[in-house]
């Protein structure tokens, strides 16, 4: 299909699925308990952090986080004690355990005491074009105190090759404001021109099928196509396509 039918088709597939309808299925709903600002960024990226795998396993598990942390994850950052951190060391959800629970506890206190939130980094390192830079800053900055070396991989990192699709997700989540219901838009610092699509091999195989994306790999060279294609098509919301893209493959075998 030409490029007019095929934005015609991937907006038609946006208002399909970017609603709240949406929520029930998916690990977004974790952050949408709650209303505080910090709340729904600190449980968003804990959640993003985990969201491999089984969606339902996903879920289950973040919610078991949540409760892990009071179900207050932004007091629990800040004011916890040694002894409020070991009753994570429990938790589990594939390669992501206790411990790894624990230091990104650590590190967001870090985050948010020292470096203003993570709006903040991202606000201050990201550039004209896309926020991948800033990605890779949060990880030196969320690993600048001490940490255990395993915990590292929980995070990537877009300049070494990464298509980093859970922060590029969990960035979609806080920075788009479309009014629909499903993205919180809740950073005003940063624009959703900036954003990066998730990129997962769902999302990847899809845009294979409608020529957005030549490359085989799903890794940051792919990404960068991806986006390039997808801001020919909005140059103001390209991201709003991973509901399309995600969609049309997860729901509808596409």
């Amino acid at each position: 299909m030409n490029t007019t039918d095929l934005k015609d088709f991937l907006d038609a597939k946006v208002i399909q699925y970017n609603n709240p309808k949406f929520i029930e299925s998916d690990p977004i709903q974790i952050p949408h308990q709650f209303n505080k600002k910090e709340d729904i960024e600190i449980s968003g990226f804990l959640t993003a952090t985990i969201a491999w795998g089984n969606r339902k396993s996903i879920i289950n598990n973040a919610k078991r986080l949540m409760g892990l942390l009071d179900n207050s994850p932004f007091d629990f950052v800040v004011n916890h004690s040694e002894t409020d951190l070991e009753k994570l060391i429990p938790f589990v959800h594939r390669t992501f355990n206790g411990h790894d629970s624990i230091q990104f506890i650590k590190s967001l206190r870090h985050v948010y005491k020292n470096h203003g939130g993570l709006e903040a980094i991202f606000s201050k390192y990201s550039d004209t074009e896309s926020l991948q830079v800033s990605i890779s800053k949060l990880k030196s900055i969320f690993f600048e105190i001490d940490h255990l070396q395993r915990t590292q991989k929980h995070i990537s990192d877009p300049l070494k090759n990464s298509a980093a699709k859970r922060i590029n997700m969990f960035l979609r989540w806080m920075v788009r404001n479309d009014n629909a219901g499903v993205d919180f838009g809740i950073w005003k610092s940063l624009s959703p021109s900036k954003l990066s699509c998730p990129l997962d091999v769902h999302s990847g195989n899809v845009a294979r099928k409608l020529g957005l994306l030549l490359r085989k790999q799903n890794d940051a060279k792919a990404l960068l196509e991806l986006d390039t294609s997808l801001r020919k098509l909005d140059i103001n919301d390209p991201v709003k396509y991973d509901f399309a893209l995600f969609g049309l493959g997860v729901f509808e075998g596409f």
